[in-house]
């Protein structure tokens, strides 16, 4: 088994939480950061350009991935172009269509060629993949953001899709392609074993870390121990 050590795809924190940022941060295995509006959201964060500022000054040699808000291309442009400028570190997170689903490559091809960092998000298929690797080849430093684990939740394996997915990246050294969504701990070795550049972990999968490698008795002896002291505790009688 690949040690934590031995990883070859970088470990990205996912999240809004000032606090768990700043730990993160601390964490040498730990090489850039993403965030979304419904991470800020379900963080409390109010003022989103604030909040932005504030951890780029904690956080100002990491890449950091920020997300417009805007639905129309017009408008995603002008934010994309604000964000941009609050820090060099930051990578521009442009969803790949709008909520009408009219694809947002023509401006991601745009932005990426005029000296922006892009983050194409919310990317599930293949074509998707294709359509976004087109627009940023040639460009500005890129990540592809394909949500492995919504893939998963549909039922299917994303494995074939982030192999496919780093397949197609390979002969275009501007751009990575980002496992997102991640679900749990065996992802990392998955992402890791396909080539992946980056995965993204929340704050729950970063402390699961301890646990690789550790021996299966032992684990087992510490779930029993889990299950009774917890028993003992609520004073449940039988």
């Amino acid at each position: 088994m690949t040690s934590i050590s031995e990883l070859k795809v970088k470990l990205f924190a996912d999240g809004a939480d000032r606090k768990q940022i700043l730990k993160a941060r601390s964490n040498p295995l730990i090489r850039g950061f993403t965030t979304n509006p419904t991470l800020m959201r379900s963080a409390g964060v109010k003022d989103y350009e604030a909040f932005a500022r504030d951890i780029l000054s904690e956080v100002p040699d990491l890449p950091f991935s920020f997300e417009v808000l805007a639905d129309e291309f017009g408008d995603m442009e002008r934010q994309a172009r604000k964000i941009a400028g609050w820090a060099e570190n930051v990578y521009v997170k442009i969803p790949v269509t709008n909520t009408r689903r009219e694809s947002s490559m023509d401006l991601v091809r745009r932005l990426s060629h005029s000296g922006m960092k892009v983050n194409v998000t919310a990317v599930l298929t293949l074509n998707q993949v294709r359509d976004s690797i087109a627009a940023l080849s040639g460009g500005e430093p890129a990540i592809v953001s394909v949500f492995a684990g919504r893939i998963a939740d549909t039922g299917c394996d994303p494995v074939a899709t982030m192999a496919a997915a780093v397949q197609l990246a390979s002969t275009h050294p501007n751009i990575e392609i980002m496992w997102a969504s991640s679900r749990e701990l065996l992802n990392v070795f998955q992402a890791n074993d396909l080539g992946c550049h980056i995965i993204t972990m929340t704050d729950n999968l970063l402390s699961k870390l301890g646990s690789v490698g550790k021996d299966l008795d032992d684990f087992s002896l510490e779930t029993v121990l889990m299950f009774f002291n917890d028993a003992v505790q609520s004073g449940y009688q039988l």
